[in-house]
Parts: C-alpha cells; sequence; structure tokens
C-alpha cells in the first residue's frame, strides 16, 4: 500500500470548474433514530440510502464515497462478520449499484482521477475494490491513523478493514480543509469519526455541501443535533461542531447542505445538479 501527504501540485490534474454534480443511491440501510440523532427514538427505524456522488469536470471525475462492498454483503460469512448487527444489515439492489450507475451516466472507471471518503463507516468504502493504485484515495490523516488500528482493537467497529487497508491502494493523507480540485474542497467535520470530512462542490448555478455522515438527516443541520454516535468518547464535542459549522454553511446564499442519509432528502433522486 502506498500512503503519502496531499500535494498541491500536481493535486488530481482536474481542470476548469466543476461542471455537474450526480447524486446516486447505491443501497438502504434501516437506522435507528438515535443513531442517526442525538436522542433520538432508539425504538423508531429509517430506511436510509446509501449515497455516493460524482463531480464531473471536462477532463475526469471525481467520486465522493463509495458505498457497500457488493462481494462483502453478499458473502454469507462476511456478512455475518461485517455486517449482520443488533438491528442492523445491509440492503442492496440487484446487481452492483455503483458501477451499474456509473456506466449509465457515461462515466469511465479509466478517467477517474480521485475517490474522497468522508470516512471508513462499512457503507462508505465498498466501492474502493474497483480502484488500482493509480486512482488516489484521499482521506483525512486523523481518520487513516485511527481506522489502520481498527484490525487491533479488541472493541469492533463497523468496518471492512480489508476495503481501505489492501495493497494496491494508494492513499492520499489531508489534514484539515483542503482544495482539492477547482471548485471541490474537503472540509474538517470530524466528530462522528475521528477524521471525517465533508466536501463543498461549488458548480455554476449553486454551491452544493456533501455532509456525508456528520449530519445524517435534515435535522441534525436544521436543529444543529449531532449524530447519535461516536467512534470514540472524546469526539463528541467536534460532532456538535461539525453541525454547526454545516448550519452556517446552509445560511449562506447559493448553498445547499445535503444530509448524508436523509430518506426524505429529494435531491438525492436527482439524477444532475449543475
Amino acid at each position: 500500500m502506498s500512503v503519502r501527504d496531499w500535494q498541491p501540485e500536481p493535486g488530481l490534474g482536474l481542470t476548469g470548474p466543476p461542471l455537474r454534480l450526480h447524486p446516486m443511491i447505491v443501497g438502504y440501510e434501516p437506522i435507528r433514530e438515535s443513531i442517526s440523532v442525538l436522542g433520538g427514538d432508539p425504538a423508531l427505524f429509517l430506511l436510509e440510502p446509501v449515497t455516493v456522488a460524482a463531480v464531473v469536470y471536462e477532463n475526469g471525475w471525481l467520486l465522493v464515497d463509495a458505498g457497500f462492498n457488493v462481494d462483502v454483503v453478499r458473502d454469507p460469512a462476511e456478512r455475518i462478520e461485517y455486517f449482520n448487527w443488533e438491528s442492523y444489515t445491509a440492503l442492496l439492489p440487484p446487481g452492483d449499484p455503483l458501477v451499474e450507475q456509473v456506466a449509465a451516466l457515461g462515466l469511465a472507471w479509466e478517467t477517474l482521477r480521485g475517490c474522497v471518503i468522508s470516512h471508513v463507516h462499512a457503507d462508505h468504502t465498498g466501492g474502493l475494490r474497483l480502484l488500482g493504485p493509480e486512482v488516489p484515495v484521499l482521506m483525512q490523516r486523523a481518520e487513516y491513523e485511527f481506522a489502520a488500528g481498527i484490525p487491533t482493537l479488541e472493541e469492533k467497529h463497523v468496518v471492512v478493514p480489508g476495503d481501505y487497508l489492501r495493497d494496491d491502494l494508494s492513499i492520499v493523507l489531508l489534514d484539515g480543509d483542503t482544495q482539492l480540485a477547482p471548485g471541490v474542497t474537503a472540509l474538517d467535520t470530524r466528530g462522528h469519526t475521528p477524521g471525517h470530512q465533508s466536501v463543498m462542490v461549488e458548480l455554476p448555478e449553486r454551491t452544493v455541501v456533501l455532509a456525508c455522515d456528520a449530519a445524517d438527516l435534515w435535522r441534525n443541520i436544521g436543529d444543529q443535533l449531532p449524530c447519535g454516535t461516536v467512534m470514540r468518547p472524546e469526539d463528541e464535542p467536534f460532532a456538535l461542531t461539525a453541525v454547526q459549522r454545516l448550519y452556517e454553511l446552509a445560511q449562506r446564499p447559493g448553498v445547499e447542505v445535503w444530509p448524508g442519509h436523509d430518506p426524505e432528502w429529494a435531491p438525492w433522486r436527482e439524477k444532475t445538479v449543475s
């Protein structure tokens, strides 16, 4: 595995402003409200979408998050190991939803210039199996350093270490807010996990902030309530700071903040945003 620090030059080689944002839903998961919202009802379940996005430029595209690893989900033994938690499992449509939706958009994996992983929970890292060493995987340093040690911990976390610790991946480490390409910036929204990041995309007509799991639901943002779970207790104050930051961004003219898993959030079902 190659692990290196981010270098603004040469960066990802994407030029010009982002032209389009393609939202995709690549699976679903039943989530207790108390997991998505601090103080939520533990007996109320929401069927939440698993979301990813493609940001398209004239000379390539950028993937934000990567959904489930369909091979792991469909392997009986690995599914038990990684996905069958109390009151939780992974739900997939037939086929490979990420591969099929990327193809339907007319995007080629050969022109993928990078993959931003918001954090290493198992519903965000599965598509890394499709990447070769030529595609940089962009993660916050704090996230990678914690996640690399998870296999040695007694406490289990909802991750598939084989997704992000594969030998032929190229991991690029970010430190806080980082401009990744013209019009695309990684935002430090740590808290839900030690190095969680959101992604701001400045499109021609509007700016979209992909909150990812710093805010599962619009309620997290609108009411400034953090998600109900953190990997480490000491990160709870940062989770609150993250949703406060997202709320402030949402007040700016022309800025939309998209919660990562809200089943009622219509933009995830739009085909293209420009």
